[in-house]
């Protein structure tokens, strides 16, 4: 399920946006929607990649039984978006340049899993290191709060 998620993040890099990738998944496994950051493309500031995912998958009935899997920890906007329509699993490819809300969803019976994947992490760090600027517009910083 994370090679989907990771072949989304590559997709909105080769784009020239930002390498954030996810997918929605049936309990059965049965992928219902798949996306990527497209903030940069869209000129759109909602359009995270778990958020196109979502919108991707349509109208389901329900979203008890789903999993979202996400090449980064999802921010607080995305996980609002996992806790708002009860999506029952989270799989993370990693957290370690950006650790949003994937442990408030987990105390709030979410069931989340941090693979610490190092494709993941390696493919945020270089964006990070070449687009500083645009990353913290990314997670709603600028620049001059990255030291505190």
């Amino acid at each position: 399920m994370l090679a989907v998620a990771i072949e989304e993040a590559q997709a909105g890099l080769a784009e020239g946006g930002i390498p954030i990738g996810a997918a929605l998944f049936a309990a059965d496994g049965t992928l219902l929607g798949r996306g990527h950051n497209r903030r940069v493309q869209d000129d759109d500031p909602s359009m995270h990649a778990e958020t196109a995912a979502f919108r991707a998958a349509g109208r389901q009935r329900t979203y008890r039984g789903t999993t979202m899997v996400t090449t980064l920890s999802p921010c607080w906007y995305c996980s609002g978006l996992v806790r708002q329509f009860g999506i029952t699993g989270l799989l993370i490819g990693e957290a370690a340049t950006f650790s949003g809300g994937h442990e408030w969803l987990s105390r709030h019976g979410v069931s989340v899993t941090l693979v610490d994947d190092a494709r993941c992490r390696q493919m945020m760090t270089d964006f990070i290191d070449r687009h500083p600027q645009l990353w913290f517009e990314d997670i709603g910083q600028d620049d001059s709060d990255a030291s505190g």
